[in-house]
């Protein structure tokens, strides 16, 4: 239920609340990190497919927001 749609220079999200589900990254570091933040607040596990792509910009990302998620 939750669309997005990439565009050189942005992402466009629309929809609710993230649910279990699975979703491609599509090897585009924006679309991982913006759904890996969504999904904290989501309603159950997300996978995100070619996830590793962050390390083209910032490699530490999923430990940092790791220990952000755990002082929440």
């Amino acid at each position: 239920g939750i669309r997005i749609e990439a565009f050189p220079n942005r992402l466009e999200i629309e929809g609710g609340q993230i649910r279990a589900g699975a979703i491609d990254a599509l090897n585009d570091h924006r679309i991982a990190m913006s759904c890996a933040v969504a999904a904290l607040s989501g309603a159950g596990d997300l996978v995100i497919g070619n996830s590793t792509c962050v390390s083209r910009s910032y490699p530490s990302f999923f430990d940092d927001l790791d220990s952000v998620k755990t002082t929440i």
